[in-house]
């Protein structure tokens, strides 16, 4: 069995949402034993990683040292910047069992000033996350600025990361942060102006955006967006800049096995052609 994964974006007609560069929604699914996810090591350049799971487990590992378990409702923020390596993998506690696995991985594209920064890693328990109302929603803010809260996920750029259960009926007011605001509906359509945005769909408002979304039936609601960045970035494989000259050399350092192992880690993922 595959882990069904959905590309929100990037899309043909939308590269980016604020910062936003890359968006995947992964499961939901029911890994049985013997079915685990095993992403081996990778190399990024020129973004941020954020990955947050509803339901399972993953193990993070770096080429910093990091290692790191994250369960649901947990932050995994990891800053490329010049370059990093990280694998992501099914727990060894969990890899014999049946579990639901259902998760979310975004890449948020770094300013130029912070392109070429050292790699970091940063994990968030889901207790220091802010939780908090807005209209008829529990949200929980998971990184940047909404509805008055802040997230302690660092951050480069103006940011919103936020994510809201609307039950049936119930409206959600829009951020008016960033200069885009992208809306996702994991389970169920939503109503935005009077038109309805099928479940998952993403639907990206500029400044003049909708007042509130309203759900049509209980679901979980992903905001995404912020403030452009300063010129368009270029996305090939795992690396983003807005440099294409920087995108080559990352390139051949990967080929020529110039960026740092991740420990323990032995797999080598070959450059796409």
């Amino acid at each position: 069995m595959g882990l069904p994964i959905g590309r929100v974006l990037p899309l043909r007609r939308r590269a980016t949402v604020g910062p936003v560069i890359f968006l995947d929604h992964m499961g939901p699914v029911e890994l049985g034993p013997g079915h685990n996810v095993d992403v081996p090591p990778h190399p990024h350049i020129g973004l941020a990683t954020l990955t947050w799971l509803f339901d399972g487990a993953l193990i993070h590992r770096d080429s910093l040292g990091s290692e790191q378990r994250i369960e649901p409702g947990d932050v995994n923020w990891m800053t490329a910047g010049r370059g990093v390596v990280h694998s992501e993998r099914s727990p060894k506690d969990e890899r014999g069992t049946t579990r639901a696995f259902h998760g979310l991985q975004s890449w948020i594209a770094l300013p130029s000033s912070h392109e070429d920064v050292a790699p970091s890693f940063a994990h968030h328990p889901r207790a220091t996350l802010p939780r908090l109302r807005a209209g008829a929603a529990e949200v929980t803010l998971v990184a940047g600025s909404a509805f008055g809260a802040t997230s302690p996920v660092e951050v480069a750029s103006p940011l919103v990361w936020a994510l809201a259960e609307l039950p049936a009926g119930g409206e959600l007011p829009l951020p008016p942060e960033g200069d885009e605001c992208g809306v996702y509906a994991l389970d169920a359509p939503l109503t935005i102006a009077d038109e309805a945005v099928a479940a998952r769909t993403l639907a990206v408002f500029g400044a003049a955006r909708p007042a509130t979304v309203r759900a049509t039936a209980d679901t979980r609601v992903l905001l995404v967006g912020g403030d452009r960045l300063e010129g368009p970035r270029h996305i090939d494989w795992n690396f983003v800049s807005s440099s294409p000259e920087r995108i080559r050399a990352a390139r051949e350092r990967w080929r020529a096995r110039r960026f740092d192992p991740v420990p323990g880690e032995t797999e080598f993922v070959p450059l796409p052609d």
